[in-house]
């Protein structure tokens, strides 16, 4: 069906500045609901054009039901793939500037680039084009979650998301592509093999139907895949040595961006990688010392005496073979959790790291998806008959 004004004259308007209703830019998600719908893509309820609000006649407050959930990035939108029922992320991106992004998008998704191991690129799943919205395009890609929620249980599965984040970069910046803003809000992971049941877009940590609380795995028993998402200043150059203008995105603390002047953008990439580490990691939580050099290294004040990412990876390598397997498997306490709180993680990643190890499960997660075990072994199939004790 196509969408015209018509459409949205049949049912009543909801007054302007009610608590719940549609902001202004989720209005423009309701207006193009019908054209989004007839390309195979399903918005949520609240989004249908003769949606009323299930809270005024229920009675219930706005924000515990589903069709009260607002969505506050005005350029992005859940939706239901019809075709298979996974739920994807719509991006909306203006045609003029296709070439900072959509392009991106497009070369690091290209069927022979999409099948090496180290591309880490979020996928382009395909480009949707609306009749009535001429200047724009819809992007459509997997829908991912926040690095970083639920919080890292491990060092071994910290380990993890460094190694492939760090694949990740080396794989862009050996085609000549700085992302420019590679920072906690653009790094994300499949929630596919953690959430098989998945989750609500908008309260991660609730049921995709709102009604309870999601069921989730940990980073270790069902390893995940983290991606770079955001290439909107991402730019491809000739080769790696080049200056160009400062972009500042997230992360404005760069030291050569605080004059303006031009700078390597590929060495700042390095820069917003050890910074993250610092920032989210190590002021955080406990442990962590076995980064500081390597992360003073990345952030150095003089961006030439920054490692490239391919010297960071062989620094980090060494690293990671230094660490023991129970450093590995330790739980990662923050700096700020009462001691009571201490405990517990201690307690309880004890009794994890027992059935980890009696199931054999690496305790660096591979990151290709749900781990598959070895073969049970005798001990295994004995502890599998008393697994309710965890």
């Amino acid at each position: 069906m196509p969408c015209s004004i018509e459409v949205f004259l049949d049912h009543e308007e909801p007054a302007r500045g009610e608590v719940g209703m549609l902001s202004e830019s989720e209005q423009w998600w309701r207006d193009h609901y019908h054209e989004i719908d007839s390309k195979g893509y399903e918005l949520r309820p609240r989004y249908h054009p003769g949606w009323q609000p299930s809270w005024k006649m229920s009675g219930k407050d706005f924000s515990l039901v589903e069709d009260g959930q607002v969505t506050l990035l005005p350029s992005t939108m859940d939706a239901t793939r019809r075709q298979d029922g996974k739920c994807v992320m719509l991006k909306k991106v203006p045609v003029g500037e296709e070439r900072q992004e959509l392009e991106i998008a497009r070369l690091v998704s290209s069927p022979e680039l999409s099948r090496q191991p180290r591309n880490h690129c979020v996928p382009l799943l395909e480009t949707l084009e609306l009749p009535t919205v001429p200047d724009q395009k819809l992007m459509v890609m997997p829908y991912l979650r926040p690095f970083n929620n639920p919080r890292f249980q491990t060092f071994g599965e910290f380990v993890a998301f460094f190694t492939q984040i760090c694949d990740g970069i080396r794989f862009m910046h050996e085609r000549n592509i700085a992302h420019r803003d590679c920072t906690a809000n653009n790094i994300m992971f499949d929630p596919s093999g953690m959430y098989p049941e998945g989750f609500h877009p908008t309260k991660i940590n609730r049921s995709r139907d709102f009604k309870g609380r999601a069921k989730e795995y940990t980073r270790t028993q069902r390893s995940t895949r983290y991606y770079l998402i955001g290439f909107s200043l991402s730019c491809q150059y000739s080769s790696r040595d080049v200056l160009d203008e400062p972009l500042h995105g997230d992360d404005k603390s760069a030291p050569e961006h605080r004059h303006g002047r031009p700078c390597n953008p590929f060495h700042s990439d390095v820069y917003y990688l050890g910074n993250l580490v610092r920032e989210h990691f190590m002021k955080k939580y406990n442990g962590f010392n076995f980064m500081k050099e390597l992360v003073d290294a990345m952030t150095d004040g003089d961006p030439e005496k920054r490692p490239v990412i391919e010297e960071v990876i062989v620094r980090f390598s060494r690293i990671r073979n230094s660490l023991s397997g129970s450093k590995l498997r330790f739980p990662i306490t923050s700096r700020g959790d009462p001691s009571v709180v201490t405990v517990f993680l201690y307690a309880r990643q004890t009794i994890r790291t027992v059935k980890c190890i009696l199931y054999r499960t690496a305790a660096i997660p591979s990151g290709v998806g749900t781990d598959k075990p070895l073969p049970a072994s005798r001990v295994q199939r004995r502890f599998s008959a008393r697994k309710g004790l965890f």
